[in-house]
C-alpha cells in the first residue's frame, strides 16, 4: 500500500528545496563572476622557459657586450612577467576550486540545518490544524462542547479555528433544538394515544357497556385520531419546508389572502382587509398554509367582538403580508419566543393547539427567502408582518401593478387605525400600528402562539 507523505513532511521538503535551490544559484553566480574576473587578466605563455636564459637571468654568467647585456635584461624581464602571470593564474584556479568546494560543503551543511528548522517551523504552523483534527474527532452528536479557543495572531489559521468553533456552536444548538423538538413531538403524539387508551380501558372495564358508552368511546377515539393526524400533518409540512421548496410559481399574495378569507367565517370578529397586489414566486401550497396559519392564530387568540386586519402590498423589491389582531396583552419579553416549535406563552391556558402555527410561518418565510417580524400591540394583540422577495417584472409572469387599480403611485403597507373601544367591545374600530419588530424569522429566538388544530390541516 502506498504511503503518502504527511503535510509536515511535504512542507519541510518544500522549505528545504527552496533553500537549496537558492543556495545553488548563489554559489553558481559567485563562481561565475569570480571565474570571469580571472579570465580578464593577460594569459601566461604556455611555452616552457629556456634553462640557459633562466640561468643567465639568475646571474650565473653575464655577457660583457653592452648590447647583449641590454637584450638579456629585456628577456629576463619578459620571463619574470610571464612567470608572475603563470603564478597568478595557478593561484586563481586554486581559489576557484577551493571556493566551489567549500561553498558546496557549506551549502550542504546549511541545507541540513534548514531542513531541521523547516521541520520545526512546519510543526508549529500545523499545530492548529492538529488541534482542529483532534476537536473534530472528539466531536459527536452527544458531545459538542470541545472548543479550540486558539490564541495568537489573527492569521488564516486563527480564522479557521474561530470558524470551526462557531460551527460547533451552531451544531450544538441545532442538535439541542432537534432533541427538544423530538421530545416535544413525542409528548404531543402521546397525548391522543393516552386519550384513546383511557377511553377504551374505561369502557372495556365495565361488564356490560351500554350503546351510549360505546358511542361516546368511539367519538373520543375519533377526536384523538383526528388530533394525531393533524399533528402528523403539521410535522410533515414542517419537514417539507426545511428540505426546501421545489415549486416556484408566479403567485399573488392578495389572491392567496382573499381565498383564505373566503374559506372562513367571521366567528363574531370584525375582519378588515386591504388587499393590494403582492407578486411573489413560490409554492402556492406553502404560502396558503402561511396565510391560513396567521389568520387562525389571529382568530384563536382574539377577544369576543375583536377584530382582525389583513393587508398586502408591494414595494420595489418586496411583497408584504401583514396580519394584526386584537387580543390579550402580550409581554414584550415573550415576543422573541413566538416562533419556536411546541412553545406556548406562559399566560396561555388553552391547549387545543400544538404550538406549530407560527413556527411553520417562520419556516415557510425563510424557505422563500423572506423574513417575518412580530410586535405586540400595546392595547392587546399581535402584529405580524411577512416580507417576501417580489416577483421580478418580465419573469415568470406579467408585471404586477404596485398600487390599487388606477392609482399612479405605489401602495404603502397599510396601518390599521387605533381601536377606540376596550378589548371585548362590540364595535372595535381597528388595530394600532405596530412598534418596531422585535423578532425575525430564522433566528433561534422565535416562537409560536399555540395554533389551534385547524391551522395544522394541510391543503
Amino acid at each position: 500500500m502506498t504511503r503518502h507523505l504527511s503535510a509536515r513532511s511535504r512542507l519541510t521538503l518544500l522549505y528545504t528545496s527552496l533553500f537549496a535551490a537558492g543556495g545553488i544559484v548563489l554559489v553558481t553566480v559567485t563562481y561565475l563572476l569570480l571565474a570571469n574576473n580571472l579570465r580578464q587578466t593577460a594569459p601566461a605563455s604556455t611555452t616552457p622557459p629556456d634553462p640557459q636564459l633562466v640561468a643567465l637571468c639568475n646571474g650565473s654568467s653575464l655577457p660583457n657586450n653592452p648590447t647583449e647585456l641590454r637584450d638579456l635584461k629585456a628577456k629576463c624581464a619578459s620571463l619574470y612577467a610571464n612567470a608572475v602571470r603563470a603564478g597568478a593564474h595557478a593561484q586563481g584556479q586554486t581559489s576557484l576550486h577551493n571556493l566551489l568546494l567549500y561553498s558546496l560543503i557549506t551549502l550542504g551543511a546549511v541545507t541540513v540545518l534548514a531542513a531541521i528548522a523547516g521541520w520545526l517551523v512546519a510543526g508549529r504552523i500545523l499545530r492548529p490544524v492538529h488541534q482542529l483534527t483532534a476537536a473534530a474527532r472528539a466531536a459527536s452528536e452527544q458531545d459538542l462542547t470541545h472548543r479550540l479557543v486558539l490564541r495568537g495572531r489573527h492569521d488564516e489559521l486563527r480564522e479557521l479555528a474561530d470558524t470551526f468553533d462557531e460551527m460547533l456552536d451552531r451544531l450544538d444548538r441545532a442538535f439541542a433544538s432537534q432533541r427538544q423538538f423530538i421530545a416535544n413531538a413525542s409528548h404531543e403524539l402521546r397525548t391522543p394515544l393516552t386519550v384513546m387508551r383511557t377511553s377504551v380501558d374505561v369502557v372495556l372495564a365495565k361488564p356490560a357497556p351500554t350503546p351510549d358508552e360505546l358511542v361516546g368511546m368511539g367519538i373520543e377515539v375519533r377526536m384523538a385520531v383526528d388530533r394525531a393526524e393533524l399533528l402528523i400533518d403539521a410535522l410533515l409540512t414542517l419537514a417539507r419546508v426545511e428540505r426546501g421548496r421545489s415549486v416556484s410559481d408566479p403567485l399573488d399574495l392578495a389572491a392567496i389572502a382573499e381565498d383564505a378569507l373566503d374559506r372562513r367565517t367571521a366567528n363574531g370578529l370584525v375582519i378588515r382587509e386591504m388587499l393590494e397586489p403582492g407578486p411573489v414566486v413560490g409554492d402556492d401550497v406553502l404560502l396558503e398554509r402561511l396565510v391560513g396559519n396567521l389568520l387562525d392564530n389571529a382568530e384563536q387568540y382574539n377577544v369576543p367582538g375583536g377584530s382582525i386586519a389583513i393587508s398586502t402590498a408591494a414595494t420595489d423589491d418586496t411583497a408584504v403580508l401583514r396580519v394584526v389582531n386584537t387580543g390579550p396583552v402580550i409581554p414584550p419579553d415573550q415576543v422573541d419566543r413566538l416562533f419556536l416549535p411546541f412553545t406556548r406563552l406562559d399566560d396561555r391556558t388553552r391547549h387545543d393547539g400544538f404550538g406549530l402555527g407560527l413556527a411553520l410561518v417562520s419556516s415557510i418565510t425563510a424557505a422563500h427567502g423572506g423574513t417575518v417580524s412580530a410586535a405586540p400591540v400595546p392595547t392587546g394583540g399581535l402584529d405580524v408582518t411577512v416580507y417576501l422577495p417580489r416577483r421580478p417584472s418580465g419573469g415568470l409572469g406579467p408585471p404586477e401593478p404596485t398600487g390599487m387599480p388606477g392609482s399612479p403611485e405605489p401602495a404603502e403597507i397599510p396601518s390599521p387605525p387605533e381601536p377606540t373601544g376596550t378589548p371585548g367591545s362590540p364595535e372595535p374600530t381597528g388595530i394600532p400600528s405596530p412598534p418596531e419588530p422585535t423578532a425575525e424569522a430564522g433566528s433561534p429566538k422565535n416562537d409560536d402562539l399555540d395554533d389551534k388544530v385547524q391551522s395544522q390541516v394541510g391543503p
